[in-house]
């Protein structure tokens, strides 16, 4: 089965296909709403077949649909019907989910994304568990995101967020148990060491956990040893 993976971010969305090795893009951003993200999808990819989509959303996920409307992009993502814009049965999960799925290399593993908020999942013998712990307090009334998203690093400066990097994410791998915490998102670019037990993840990684959404958690288990190639991205003009 061909899976489409649709990697849905504030600035682009991300494209590929089971079989493909180079990534498309169509542009997003705050006008960019459900139906039109779904048309500019279909014309970038018409030439590429596909028997199901699998979608990363940039927010919470209830039952395989977003349960708000994304913070960055357009309207009309609660209610719109995905898998009629497509043709094709679809799987929507959260972002920081298909991220998580394709970092997975057995195991108990924690994923953090350090982006503009605090994106979060954990993987455990292959079943995933989207988690909501960016908005926790953590200290003087401010909240897990607050210390490690782009607030925080604003805020801080790089040289504490990388301390704060360093307080922070041993406390959440001891808590959850894990053998080991993946770290994404764009702002790990900013880190000149990591953690102990934690290693870097990759957009790529996306791509490979649209896959993995579509497989039962024994397959993730049995295929989590794979290595993510690096990848091109192509940009396709939508106009």
């Amino acid at each position: 089965m061909k899976i489409l993976v649709v990697d849905v971010g504030g600035n682009n969305v991300k494209l590929l296909v089971s079989g493909q090795k180079v990534p498309r893009k169509v542009p997003s951003g705050p006008t960019l709403t459900a139906a039109r993200m779904a048309a500019s999808v279909r014309k970038a990819v018409a030439d590429w077949r596909y028997d199901a989509v699998a979608i990363g959303f940039p927010g919470p996920v209830n039952d395989g649909h977003p349960a708000q409307e994304p913070v960055n992009l357009g309207r009309g993502w609660v209610r719109f019907d995905y898998a009629r814009a497509f043709g094709k049965p679809v799987r929507l999960v959260n972002d920081a989910v298909m991220q998580a799925l394709g970092s997975y290399r057995g195991g108990r593993m924690l994923f953090l994304g350090l982006g503009t908020g605090l994106g979060a999942a954990l993987v455990v013998e292959g079943h995933v568990q989207p988690l909501e712990i960016a908005h926790l307090s953590y200290r003087d009334g401010k909240t897990y995101e607050d210390f490690l998203g782009k607030r925080g690093l604003d805020r801080a400066g790089r040289k504490r967020w990388r301390g704060l990097v360093f307080e922070i994410v041993p406390r959440l791998r001891e808590a959850f148990q894990v053998d080991e915490v993946v770290l994404g998102g764009g702002n790990v670019k900013m880190l000149k060491s990591l953690p102990p037990d934690c290693r870097l993840g990759s957009n790529a990684h996306a791509f490979v956990g649209g896959l993995r959404v579509w497989e039962p958690a024994g397959a993730r288990r049995r295929r989590a040893a794979l290595v993510v190639p690096a990848m091109r991205t192509r940009k396709v003009a939508t106009t």
